[in-house]
């Protein structure tokens, strides 16, 4: 029998954890064979590539489930007798329409160890298989479920020992330590499993040690990884020893739970930028975050964040949507995490992931969302479908502005000065009436913000010198003078000679401002006293303020 485990990965840079862990449990079973693909592969070309196996298995989620029910049509129409398993978190919960698919012949809901080499053992004869859902003369059968599987299996299993380790340099590569969550967020599928339950400590090491060793980001896919005080520092430590050049370790953890002896260890021996975390804010509503059964104390969160974030790379994450989050809530929460700064901050929207109680119980709050993947919120009693285009508006104008790093310096400004939520959510609204969010130029980008400040803050100079400075930092050689073009001729080679610049080696853009810039990047706050803002271009990096006008940036523009 020839049976493939695969599934379509959300871009090539990425890799799927569940398929390797299931071959290398079954590796001697002979037939077996594993392999990824992309969504933005071809369909046609997925099933000419699977349609000679006796059995195709997908592992499913919400990002590539409908590319693959595509997949799956074209594999039965080149070869009927091929049998379709799926298999992952999409497919575990409501998954009557899936498996009443003619396409569709197998699905294992929950963990897929036990069902899955069970299947391989007793195919074609499935009644015995725990967890699995199939059809039958009679209808559709649902077996008994499998008794929890024991992670020790795993002790001398290391997922990725059949890549080529040369394919493992640019990819993220995850890894597990754990399963389960101590939380019972509601929207969460990880609350669904509220005991955790950790690998064994020969299998993280040895896969850690490898990826390490072969690649280069490695995500830990443990959804509270700090939730115990020895495990995580004894991780911490195992990758100080070994880590190599390069290597970035990405964690999402809680941070309001953050013991203070990690908080210790990593100031006195993480060095900066190998740790990246990624914190689920959500809300700093208590009453929202209360009624989806999740705790948090968000000025606990803040002090550890602001204590960290010198030495740690912070990705923080908020929701629109939940319940009691009207728009007032919205703004405030948004505002205040802004404030924090944080490299990237994500703005998502609630989804109604199937098996999540919020989508059980959607109707209480007047929830209306999209019946297809990924499940997201049209509107409810919180927020009307206006409020959220809005919002949404805002979202792209952050990722544009904040997360690509085209306009930090003026949006940490614009957060101290005027409100951050109606300055991004307006500019964002403006920005759609010029461009495509997802089809746009570099000029674009800052032709749009500097007509957007001209006529929506006409008398505020600093922003428009602020853009300016954001705009020539973006780039690597010295652009055209889009924004204020700053000293030239004559004054500028007689500033140039007076303070010793190499413009044989650089070129520079020499911008007069009326504030000081240095006070600026250091406190956050406009002190009107003439400066200038000196920008050096060597060609390969992004320009830099030189050091001895900026003297410690708030923002790294020089990666």
């Amino acid at each position: 029998m020839k049976v493939l485990l695969t599934t379509l990965n959300a871009k090539y840079i990425h890799v799927n954890l569940a398929i390797r862990l299931l071959y290398q449990l079954n590796k001697a079973k002979e037939g077996l064979a594993w392999k990824e693909f992309t969504i933005k592969q071809e369909a046609d070309d997925i099933a000419h590539q699977c349609k000679d196996f006796d059995v195709v298995a997908f592992s499913c989620y919400i990002w590539n489930i409908t590319p693959t029910l595509a997949v799956l049509k074209k594999i039965k129409a080149l070869n009927p007798h091929c049998k379709i398993l799926l298999g992952g978190p999409e497919v575990s919960y409501d998954y009557a329409a899936i498996i009443a698919l003619p396409e569709v012949d197998y699905i294992i809901v929950g963990e897929g160890e036990t069902a899955f080499t069970a299947f391989l053992n007793h195919f074609p004869e499935v009644s015995n298989v725990p967890n699995l859902v199939y059809k039958t003369l009679e209808g559709i059968t649902e077996n008994k479920s499998a008794a929890q599987f024991n992670l020790e299996t795993f002790a001398a299993n290391m997922p990725y020992s059949d890549d080529a380790p040369d394919t493992l340099l640019n990819r993220v590569l995850y890894i597990e330590t754990s399963r389960g969550c101590p939380y019972k967020c509601e929207f969460c599928l990880a609350s669904l499993d509220n005991k955790v339950r950790y690998l064994p400590d020969a299998h993280i090491k040895a896969t850690l040690l490898h990826l390490m060793q072969h690649g280069k980001v490695i995500k830990f896919l443990d959804r509270t990884f700090n939730v115990k005080k020895d495990f995580t520092l004894d991780i911490f430590k195992f990758i100080l020893e070994h880590h190599r050049p390069g290597n970035v370790f990405q964690f999402e953890i809680t941070a309001d739970i953050l013991h203070p002896a990690i908080v210790d260890f990593i100031l006195e021996h993480v060095p900066k930028g190998l740790f990246r975390f990624e914190i689920g804010i959500q809300t700093v509503n208590q009453k929202a975050n209360l009624e989806v059964s999740r705790k948090q104390n968000f000025e606990k969160t803040k002090k550890i964040i602001l204590a960290l974030r010198h030495k740690i790379e912070m990705h923080l994450d908020l929701i629109v949507g939940l319940p009691f989050d009207y728009w007032d809530d919205v703004k405030h929460s948004f505002e205040e995490v802004f404030k924090l700064f944080p490299p990237e901050l994500q703005l998502g929207f609630l989804k109604f992931l199937k098996g999540t109680p919020v989508r059980e119980k959607y109707e209480q709050y007047g929830y209306a969302f999209d019946p297809n993947p990924p499940y997201q919120l049209i509107h409810s009693h919180f927020l009307s479908v206006a409020e959220l285009t809005k919002i949404e508006a805002l979202e792209h104008a952050l990722e544009i502005y904040w997360n690509k790093k085209r306009a930090a310096h003026t949006l940490v400004y614009v957060s101290e000065t005027y409100s951050s939520f109606d300055f991004l959510m307006r500019l964002g609204l403006y920005f759609g009436t010029q461009r495509s969010y997802h089809q746009f130029s570099l000029e674009d980008v800052y032709r749009i913000a500097s007509t957007f400040i001209e006529t929506q803050y006409p008398n505020d100079a600093v922003l428009t010198q602020l853009l300016a400075i954001d705009y020539y930092l973006y780039h690597k050689v010295k652009p055209k003078a889009l924004l204020a073009a700053g000293l030239e001729g004559s004054e500028k080679n007689k500033f140039i000679a007076e303070h010793g610049l190499n413009h044989h080696q650089y070129r520079f853009v020499i911008l007069p401002l009326p504030f000081n810039l240095t006070h600026f990047l250091s406190e956050q706050k406009i002190e009107l006293s003439p400066s200038y803002a000196i920008i050096e271009f060597n060609g390969t990096t992004k320009a830099r303020l030189l050091p001895m006008v900026t003297a410690v940036p708030l923002l790294e523009n020089n990666n």
